[in-house]
């Protein structure tokens, strides 16, 4: 989207909200017109989900980022509260409609057609993006297969009793799932899935763990996706480029600033995304802090990042001069085959960080080589544990291996 549009996109979503929307109109006061984008970005402040937190508790429930009466609205969702109180949100049936209209783009870049079968591997809840992505597919045409309230074994089985070709999950679980498959004795060669749609953690961008994935699954193509409760379906991966995602410009404004900075980062840099959404209106969010760091650059297909999303903001760790990200862990340890789950424990010795692993193995070797491979890839010495197996927890959402002691 060419930056005249996404102005014009703009000044039609303040046109709107600030007249009826009391959060939004109180931050932005007496705005008047919109001059350029410059103008936007220099005038109009960030939101973070601390602002919208306060808010809530000073006006509960749903607090006052509402555009319309609430008997207006349709739909109620709330984000995982991984990091703070879970925060409410509520759509009306046009903002929801414009958000399946984003998650169908997902499917027909990841060439998934009418009438495709889709397991959808995940229990639903009060999340977005499981109830975004299932209605989407059914208007997509597709054949839309329910996982909710299954065990994992149970959803194995349908997978393949059914014939799913597409499968939605975290990455983690899709690895998990193949690991079900082997404890049951349920031969995968026997799946007919093709295509692997996964979100929730960076392993989907990450090709060490893409790899893991699409051996368990006998090739399958794996698709990454990338959205946030608060703002919808943002950025999905390019057919054409594996591993890059692109943001749809036509759907969202999108900004890459200093991790907890506010200027601009140029070009190839990494820096935390903050996102506009231009069509959600009855609840909007304006340059919204995401926490989440990326590598931008601008391609052929508009605003690209490179690698996906590479971490969050707030879980770089530094360990002894040497600035490590989660997902910089996980590609090495999905090198080593033998590493079936694993967790990572961040402790404090005065000033100094440190890191230690524990790994599921049935390879005593295993430990030695993961040591060896952090050694060269960090340059640092990072003790590597092996436990039993079955002692570490699975994860059907986001898996949680960081472990932080205080």
């Amino acid at each position: 989207m060419d930056p005249a549009s996404q102005l014009e996109a703009l000044r039609a979503l303040l046109a709107e909200i600030l007249p009826r929307n009391r959060f939004v109109a109180q931050r932005l006061g007496d705005f008047g017109k919109l001059r350029d984008l410059a103008d936007f970005t220099s005038r109009v402040p960030f939101t973070t989900k601390a602002d919208l937190a306060a808010d809530q508790a000073a006006h509960p429930p749903y607090g006052s980022n509402l555009t319309f009466p609430v008997a207006a609205y349709t739909r109620f969702c709330q984000t995982s509260g991984t990091t703070a109180r879970p925060l409410a949100i509520l759509d009306t049936n046009e903002s929801w409609q414009w958000l399946l209209r984003n998650w169908r783009l997902r499917y027909t870049a990841a060439g998934v057609a009418p009438g495709a079968r889709v397991y959808f591997a995940f229990s639903f809840g009060p999340f977005l993006g499981f109830w975004t992505a299932f209605e989407a597919a059914a208007q997509h045409g597709c054949l839309c297969l329910p996982g909710g309230g299954q065990s994992s074994a149970a959803r194995v089985r349908a997978i393949i009793e059914h014939r799913a070709e597409v499968l939605l999950c975290t990455p983690t679980y899709a690895l998990r799932l193949a690991e079900v498959a082997r404890e049951e004795g349920i031969d995968l060669h026997a799946s007919s899935v093709r295509t692997i749609i996964v979100a929730g953690e960076p392993g989907g961008s990450i090709p060490q763990v893409r790899a893991r994935i699409r051996d368990a699954w006998n090739g399958a193509h794996v698709v990454d996706h990338y959205g946030l409760t608060e703002v919808g379906p943002v950025a999905y991966e390019n057919p054409v480029r594996e591993g890059v995602l692109h943001v749809v410009e036509e759907s969202y404004f999108a900004e890459i600033i200093e991790p907890g900075g506010t200027q601009p980062v140029p070009e190839g840099g990494i820096g935390e995304l903050v996102l506009t959404p231009l069509g959600r209106s009855a609840w909007p969010l304006l340059r919204y802090r995401t926490g989440d760091l990326v590598k931008w650059s601008r391609d052929a297909d508009g605003l690209a990042l490179e690698g996906g999303i590479i971490g969050r903001a707030d879980d770089m760790v530094v360990v002894r001069g040497v600035n490590i990200y989660p997902s910089a862990v996980d590609a090495v340890v999905r090198t080593i085959a033998e590493v079936g789950e694993y967790r990572v424990e961040v402790s404090h010795r005065g000033e100094m960080t440190e890191l230690a692993l524990q790994i599921e193995s049935s390879d005593d070797t295993a430990a030695a080589r993961l040591t060896r491979a952090l050694t060269a890839a960090f340059t640092l010495r990072i003790p590597v544990v092996r436990i039993a197996a079955g002692t570490l927890p699975r994860f059907e959402m986001k898996a949680r291996r960081w472990v932080r002691n205080t």
